[in-house]
């Protein structure tokens, strides 16, 4: 049986807004989720669905707003729900801000070192102050790992050699990298505190086509020798499918579907994951114009203000009454393939 290294219960997060009553932005809404060692789970959903947020707040570069994280058995936070439900008197409802214990969290830097991300825009996270060098050698020197010069200069190196740069890059400044080379600085960063668990919010997202099957097939690479372990994060599906052992369906910042790749592609469950595979074009045109493009009306609801019960119920073709009153549970429905949708207890 697999080993769990991360699972997630449960989990908020909101942003307050200024001047706004209630809780705010609800970028994420009661996930829960696990990710066994040395596989890839993979996370889709439209823009703005909370992914990168997920992503973030597991590794509490976000403050969670409830909920539990657990770390290969060490739980690393753990809060209440710090809101409740009141019922208005035209009958809508708010949530009301409650009194709750501080949340229990542990100390991140020793984590640190086994939890990293590589972000979605290389250009943005490198600092154009630093040399590459400086810039994968800073965590080397902040968690101690070098005892000599000499050593933290071949580790640097080792970490190029890695990621398929030259040496003499380490003496570059970022801005004289391609978006694919700079890709590969962020990488090899991520890799210099010797992580297991990585985060990789995106990481193709802003790469030619040509370079992306390198930077993916480099990513596999990585996994096979390291023992890594991934939350992929990304919007296509045909690359999420390829690299990913399991897939997370997200919406609204609401995991709305979770299976093994093939089951999810075969057999999509929800709704909204339905919608999403219609969309993937298939490079067989005979093929293509038999299948049956599913296309969503209305517009995305807003995260500060969502729609009660199920969040995908104002798009939803077979919403009934009973999903704008009542949130489905998320719950597995045949062995291994959880989803979250009120037709599927029937």
């Amino acid at each position: 049986m697999a080993e769990k290294l991360l699972e997630v219960k449960n989990l908020h997060k909101y942003f307050p807004v200024k001047g706004v009553k209630g809780p705010g932005v609800q970028a994420v809404e009661n996930v829960s989720l696990f990710i066994n060692k040395g596989e890839t789970l993979g996370l889709v959903g439209e823009s703005g669905c909370g992914k990168t947020t997920l992503g973030r707040t597991i590794l509490r570069l976000h403050e969670p707003t409830s909920g539990e994280i657990i770390y290969n058995g060490e739980t690393i936070y753990k809060g209440e729900y710090p809101f409740e439900r009141k019922e208005l008197e035209n009958g809508g409802s708010v949530l009301v801000k409650k009194n709750v214990p501080k949340a229990k969290a542990v100390d991140m830097f020793h984590m640190r070192r086994k939890m990293q991300i590589i972000f979605q825009d290389p250009a943005a996270s490198l600092d154009p102050r630093m040399t590459v060098g400086e810039i994968i050698g800073e965590a080397i020197d902040i968690h101690g790992l070098c005892k000599t010069k000499a050593e933290r200069s071949e580790r640097i190196k080792e970490l190029l050699d890695r990621v398929g740069l030259n040496t003499e890059h380490a003496n570059r400044f970022p801005h004289e990298f391609s978006g694919g080379q700079q890709q590969r600085v962020g990488i090899a960063r991520a890799l210099a505190v010797e992580p297991e668990f990585i985060v990789c919010d995106e990481p193709i997202s802003a790469l030619d086509v040509s370079i992306q099957s390198q930077v993916v097939n480099m990513l596999e690479d990585m996994q096979q020798d390291l023992g890594l372990t991934y939350l992929f994060i990304a919007h296509d599906l045909s690359v999420v499918r390829h690299i990913s052992s399991r897939i997370g369906v997200m919406y609204l910042g609401s995991l709305v579907e979770l299976a093994e790749s093939y089951e999810l592609n075969k057999n999509p469950l929800h709704p909204y994951s339905q919608t999403l595979l219609s969309a993937v074009p298939v490079p067989d045109p005979e093929v293509s114009r038999t299948r049956q493009r599913i296309v969503l009306e209305g517009d995305i609801p807003s995260p500060m203000n969502p729609p009660s019960g199920c969040r995908f119920h104002t798009r939803c073709p077979y919403a009934s009454e009973k999903c704008k009153q009542c949130a489905p549970e998320f719950k597995e429905h045949q062995p291994g393939h959880w989803a979250a949708c009120h037709l599927l207890d029937k």
